[in-house]
C-alpha cells in the first residue's frame, strides 16, 4: 500500500487492514504532551488524530505527578498545622487517616478513569484512535485495537512520537523476578507496606520516601550518591535531614547485589554491597528512565529501536548524524526526547512542536530564532523543576558547578529563608535556603534554588529572570511584598551587594 506522500513499505503491504485514515498529523501517545501537541496544532488548521494505547491523560494524570502529589499533601499540611501554635493544638496527631489519604488520592485520579479526559480530547475535534501504534513506513502507521483490528493511518505532514519513558531496572540478579515497584505501584498502591525500601535518591525516590515515611511505613531509601545529585548540594542535604527526622533510614553510597522475594507476595531480602542485608515487604526502584521507543518500529524507518530520540530546536528527529529525516516529518516530544523529563517541559515542546507543525504544513513563516514561538530555547539552560519533599526543592537554570562546567564567569550568594519576616510568618520552626548563580560579565541570573516550606511558588519568579535576562540592576527594583518569603529576593541581593559589587 502507498501513502499519499508515494513512500510504499512491503511491511505496509504485507498487513491486513481493517480500514486506512489519512491526517494532516498523526500524535502517538495520549498524555499530557501528546494532547497538547494535537491541541496546538488542530487550532494552527490541521487535522489531526492522536492514538493511546492505555489511560488518555497519560503517566502524569495517574501514575506520576498527580497522584504523588496527592500522597505528599496531607502529611505535609499536617506538619504544617504541628509548626504553628494554634494550630498544633487543634490537631490530633493520633488521627491520621492513611485510608482517607489513599482514598483521596483514587479520586485525584478520578479512579483511573479516562473519561473526562476522553471528552475534553473529542471537545478540542482531536480524533482519538486507541490502539497501538508502530510504524511501517515513512508517515504511516499500523494501529492495532484491543479486539485485534488494525487501522493504517497515514499522516500527510508529520507525525509526532510522545510515548514517554518507563521506570529502569538495573540488571541486579533476582531483582526483575522479585516483582519489584516501580513508580507506578508506588502511587497507585492501595495499601501501605510495613517495611518498605527505595532504589534511588533522586526525585522519585525523595518523594516516595517522604510520602510513605509521611504514610507510617518503616522507609530505607538506598542511594549511590548524594540525595537530589543535580541540585544544589545544601537542597540534597536539608532533605536527608527531614527525612532521618521523620524516622526514615537514609543509607547513602549503599546499592543491592542481590535480591530475592520469598514466594509471591512474600518479605523480599536485598544483599547490600556493604556486606548487610535488608529484609522489607515491598521494594520501589527509581534510579533512572528509559525511553518508550522499544516495539514502535523505529527500524522500519532507519532509526533505532530502544533509543531516545534527539531533536533540534523545533523539535524535529535526528538521524545518526545529527540530521533530520527525510522529508522532515517526525517529531519528539515529552521524556523521549530526553531533553527535561518533566511534564511541564513536555507540554512546552508540545506548544512549540504543534505550532511549528502547522506554520510549516500551511506555508507559514516560522520564528526559528533563539527564544522564538517555534522553538524550545528553555530546554537549555531555564529549566524549572519543583520537587514535593518536606522541604520542598525548587530550581531554576543552572546549578553554581553547572555554570562553571559550561564556562560562564560565575558568582554564587546564599541565605537563610528562616531569617526573613515570611519565614517566621509561616512556621515556628522554619528551614530552608536560598541560592542564585549570577553571570558576572552580564551581571543577570544563571539559576536559583530555594528550599523550604512553601519554595514552589517562589519558583516562577526566578525562572522569568532567567528566561528574560534580568540584569541585576533592574530586579533591584522588583520590591517583595512584606512580610512574604519572596523578600528573600532582597536578601540574596543585598549579600550579592556587600561581597564587594554594586548594581
Amino acid at each position: 500500500m502507498t501513502s499519499d506522500s508515494g513512500s510504499s513499505s512491503s511491511a505496509a503491504d504485507a498487513q491486513v487492514f481493517a480500514e486506512t485514515q489519512t491526517f494532516d498529523l498523526v500524535v502517538i501517545g495520549a498524555g499530557a504532551i501528546g494532547e497538547n501537541v494535537a491541541d496546538r496544532a488542530v487550532q494552527g488548521g490541521l487535522t489531526v488524530a492522536l492514538v493511546e494505547a492505555e489511560l488518555v491523560g497519560g503517566e502524569c494524570s495517574y501514575w506520576a505527578c498527580m497522584p504523588s502529589k496527592a500522597l505528599l499533601r496531607s502529611g505535609a499540611a499536617l506538619r504544617e498545622a504541628q509548626n504553628v501554635s494554634g494550630a498544633r493544638e487543634a490537631v490530633n496527631v493520633d488521627g491520621f487517616d492513611v485510608r482517607a489519604v489513599l482514598n483521596r488520592r483514587n479520586e485525584v485520579v478520578n479512579e483511573w478513569n479516562d473519561k473526562s479526559q476522553v471528552e475534553w480530547v473529542e471537545g478540542a475535534h482531536i480524533t482519538l484512535i486507541r490502539g497501538f501504534a508502530r510504524f511501517i513506513g515513512p508517515k504511516e502507521l499500523a494501529i492495532t485495537h484491543e479486539n485485534g483490528s488494525v487501522t493504517k493511518l497515514v499522516a500527510r505532514h508529520a507525525i509526532t512520537v510522545s510515548t514517554g519513558s518507563a521506570a529502569l531496572l538495573p540488571d541486579i540478579p533476582g531483582l526483575a523476578d522479585s516483582a519489584p515497584w516501580t513508580s507506578r505501584e508506588a502511587t497507585s498502591s492501595q495499601t501501605i507496606p510495613k517495611r518498605f525500601a527505595i532504589m534511588g535518591g533522586g526525585v522519585v525516590g525523595c518523594e516516595m520516601a517522604t510520602a510513605y515515611a509521611s504514610l507510617g511505613s518503616e522507609v530505607t531509601l538506598l542511594s549511590r550518591s548524594a540525595l537530589l545529585s543535580t541540585q544544589e548540594p545544601f537542597a540534597g542535604e536539608l532533605v536527608r535531614d527531614s527525612l532521618i527526622g521523620l524516622g526514615a533510614q537514609v543509607k547513602i553510597g549503599v546499592s543491592p547485589t542481590q535480591v530475592e522475594r520469598n514466594g509471591a507476595g512474600g518479605e523480599v531480602t536485598l544483599t547490600l554491597d556493604d556486606g548487610s542485608t535488608l529484609v522489607v515487604d515491598e521494594l520501589l526502584v527509581a534510579i533512572g528512565r528509559t525511553p518508550h521507543t522499544g516495539d514502535i518500529g523505529l527500524e522500519t524507518i532507519g532509526l533505532k529501536p530502544h533509543q531516545w530520540l534527539s531533536t533540534d530546536d523545533t523539535l524535529l528527529v535526528l538521524d545518526d548524524e545529527g540530521r533530520p529525516l527525510e522529508g522532515e516529518w517526525l517529531y519528539a516530544t515529552g521524556d523521549v526526547n530526553h531533553r527535561a523529563l518533566l511534564t511541564h517541559q513536555g507540554k512546552y515542546q508540545a506548544r512549540a512542536a504543534g505550532d511549528v507543525i502547522a506554520a510549516r504544513a500551511l506555508g507559514k513563516k516560522l520564528s526559528i530564532e533563539s527564544w522564538g514561538a517555534h522553538v524550545a530555547t528553555a530546554d537549555h539552560e531555564a529549566v524549572p523543576q519543583v520537587t514535593f519533599t518536606d522541604p520542598e526543592v525548587a530550581s531554576v537554570g543552572l546549578t553554581e558547578e553547572a555554570a562553571k562546567k559550561a564556562g560562564y564567569s560565575v558568582r554564587a550568594v546564599e541565605y537563610d529563608i528562616s531569617w526573613v519576616a515570611g519565614a517566621s510568618v509561616t512556621s515556628e520552626n522554619y528551614v530552608g535556603r536560598a541560592k542564585m548563580v549570577v553571570d558576572e560579565k552580564r551581571q543577570v541570573l544563571l539559576g536559583a534554588t530555594f528550599v523550604g516550606q512553601d519554595v514552589g511558588e517562589l519558583i516562577h519568579s526566578a525562572t522569568i529572570a532567567v528566561v528574560g535576562e534580568v540584569p541585576l540592576n533592574r530586579l533591584w527594583h522588583a520590591v517583595p511584598s512584606y512580610p512574604t518569603l519572596s523578600e528573600v529576593w532582597l536578601r540574596l541581593l543585598e549579600t550579592y551587594g556587600r561581597d564587594g559589587s554594586s548594581f
